[in-house]
């Protein structure tokens, strides 16, 4: 499996995989937090907004339908300038375990991808978050890898950190 990472936080970085037999993505990070703020986190509309994508864009969520069968929409914003627009279905919500949705966006409409975030309790207050995303083509998964994602990813992932550790009232 090759294995692709990128530091661009002080606190971990998210590992990000990339089977080479397989149109697979495969995005783990774990976080200093209990399971139900890291849940709560990623899927509260308000939570998501201010932690989703690096720190130069600003995400509006115009709709958060978070049920199995709901739909989500949001547009990445810097500045007054739309970037891309995000949506997707949630197949699947097990609340505190699992969500398997689909993930696309307007810019690209034939690049989508089934996603499944799956969230474990690894004890003293931590919680693993492992994501699963498989795409239609070796070609797409070549793109998504090449697209820069890790920046959005990390950065994301570092503000993130900064909300949970202000709800466990923790320092970093």
């Amino acid at each position: 499996m090759t294995t692709s990472t990128t530091d661009t936080t002080p606190t971990r970085e998210a590992r990000i995989e990339a089977d080479p037999e397989l149109p697979t993505v495969r995005i783990t990070r774990s976080f200093d937090a209990p399971l139900p703020l890291v849940y709560r986190a990623w899927t509260d509309p308000e939570l998501v907004a201010q932690w989703l994508g690096p720190r130069s864009i600003d995400m509006e969520i115009e709709t958060w339908d978070l049920r199995t069968g709901g739909e989500y929409r949001y547009t990445a914003r810097r500045d007054d300038e739309e970037l891309a627009h995000f949506y997707g279905s949630f197949h699947k919500v097990v609340p505190n375990e699992r969500i398997t949705q689909t993930w696309g966006f307007d810019e690209m409409p034939d690049a989508v991808s089934l996603e499944t975030a799956t969230f474990t309790d690894l004890g003293d207050g931590r919680t693993e978050v492992d994501i699963l995303s498989v795409v239609f083509s070796m070609e797409e998964r070549a793109a998504m890898l090449a697209s820069g994602m890790e920046v959005g990813i990390n950065e994301g992932y570092a503000k993130l950190d900064e909300i949970l550790a202000e709800q466990t009232g923790s320092a970093r």
